[in-house]
């Protein structure tokens, strides 16, 4: 582990950029972009498309590790190059920006009111390529949706076990059980998943640490209790659906909480701008998006 990334991580202020979407997700990010299926065919374009508009964000003058703390990437992100440097490597040295890596394959069907993650059979090799290639920590995501108590314990159990393996390699992972914002019952849900968080945290070996991304809870600093734990790092929060304000505001209210945002941060940005029009509007996100991850 890269202790200077590690001591940014734990105390620096800031927050985590999310540009990990990938595969399903894509094609939606770039319509947000003003990007439209109908000007690419198969998948080789669409990733060139979103690694240009990716590289168009880092390589911006306002992204900087002046607010932002530490940026996801999807795994081609990973294997690509931004101004002919590593991406991970260039987000470090050139940016002071931690490189994260997004190791799941997605979600399996929903199962108990959960869905988990898909199984990651290449999961040992592609961590063994993050580590040569200078990434610090990783993110994996699973969606809860109802308040199953026999659920929530299979779903933070998948995301620890795997953590686990993680772990073992020298990153740090970042574990992240979804709430639905939808959910009837989010509450519920929330008081089950703080149980059964805390549960597995006490578990973990006392020289080790990870971080927690989760939903921004309806009830102010319910998260606290995770964010003192100490085998925790961080504990960052999705927008999960919210708009950048919205998602901002609710951020706001609880205290040592900040922001992993992905659609909220580049909510606005569009490839019909100029880069000074770009980099403006890229700008005013950042910046209220750290005025709220620092309340």
């Amino acid at each position: 582990m890269n202790n200077e990334q590690a001591q940014r991580m734990t105390n620096d202020q800031g927050f985590i950029a999310a540009l990990d979407q990938s595969g399903g997700s894509t094609p939606k990010a770039l319509r947000l972009y003003g990007v439209e299926e109908s000007e690419y065919s198969g998948e080789k374009e669409m990733f060139d498309l979103i690694h240009e508009m990716r590289t168009r964000i880092i390589t911006s003058p306002s992204f900087t590790g002046d607010k932002i703390l530490a940026a996801i990437l999807f795994e081609q992100t990973m294997d690509r190059s931004i101004e002919n440097v590593e991406t991970a490597t260039y987000l470090w040295e050139q940016k002071r920006v931690v490189p994260i890596l997004k190791v799941d394959k997605g979600l399996a069907d929903e199962t108990d009111g959960m869905q988990l993650m898909k199984p990651m059979p290449q999961l040992e090799e592609l961590l063994d390529r993050a580590v040569a290639k200078g990434i610090f920590g990783t993110k994996m995501r699973s969606v809860i949706s109802a308040a199953s108590q026999s659920g929530i314990k299979a779903n933070v159990a998948q995301q620890f076990e795997v953590g686990s393996v993680i772990l073992d390699k020298g990153l740090v992972p970042i574990i992240e059980p979804e709430v639905n914002i939808k959910a009837e019952d989010k509450v519920q849900i929330e008081n089950l998943l703080l149980e059964e968080l805390a549960d597995h945290l006490d578990r973990v070996p006392t020289d080790r640490q990870v971080m927690l991304k989760l939903t921004i809870p309806t009830q102010a600093n319910l998260y606290a209790p995770l964010i003192a734990h100490p085998r925790v790092m961080r504990v960052v929060a999705l927008s999960g659906g919210y708009s950048r304000d919205e998602s901002n505001q609710l951020l706001s209210e609880n205290k040592g909480l900040i922001a992993s945002f992905s659609r909220a941060l580049t909510e606005g940005l569009s490839a019909q701008q100029n880069d000074q029009e770009f980099d403006a509007v890229l700008a005013e996100s950042i910046d209220s998006i750290y005025q709220a991850s620092i309340t």
